[in-house]
């Protein structure tokens, strides 16, 4: 938890806006309230790195381009989502974007027969599913020729 509030704290001072949350829940476990940031930028540490906490960057963007490769500009690739009501434009994203687990119009929407796991410095591997037994395996071939 204090790592998800160091990352609240590092986006305050690299002049993010703080609009929503921010602060530890008063109460018994590790609980941090919904935080939305906006006027974030590409640069600021809580647009490069994974947070794993309920922390949101809102950043401005021009086009559909432009967001694919801010959004693989970065040395992770865990997660991606998009929300839009345009299926080419779901289609491109989804597409272009280098994740390893991409929604669309939803947010983790995920079951024990789906292949989870990163891209990048965002693991290696799939958890889940029948490709996540696949980390567990070693195949080996034996090939015979008794002439």
């Amino acid at each position: 938890m204090n790592k998800v509030l160091g990352y609240i704290a590092k986006g305050k001072e690299e002049g993010a806006t703080l609009v929503l949350g921010g602060n530890r829940v008063d109460r018994k476990g590790y609980f941090i309230e919904p935080t939305i940031f906006t006027g974030v930028e590409d640069h600021m540490t809580i647009a490069k790195e994974e947070i794993f906490g309920p922390v949101m960057s809102v950043l401005k963007f021009s086009d559909t381009d432009e967001v694919i490769r801010r959004a693989n500009d970065t040395q992770y690739g865990l997660t991606a989502s998009v929300f839009t009501s345009s299926m080419s434009t779901a289609q491109k994203v989804a597409t272009g974007v280098k994740a390893g687990f991409m929604n669309v119009n939803t947010y983790f929407a995920i079951g024990a027969c789906v292949p989870f796991g990163g891209m990048k410095q965002s693991g290696t591997g799939r958890e889940l599913s029948d490709e996540g037994l696949k980390n567990f395996l070693e195949p080996k071939t034996v090939v015979y020729d008794f002439n």
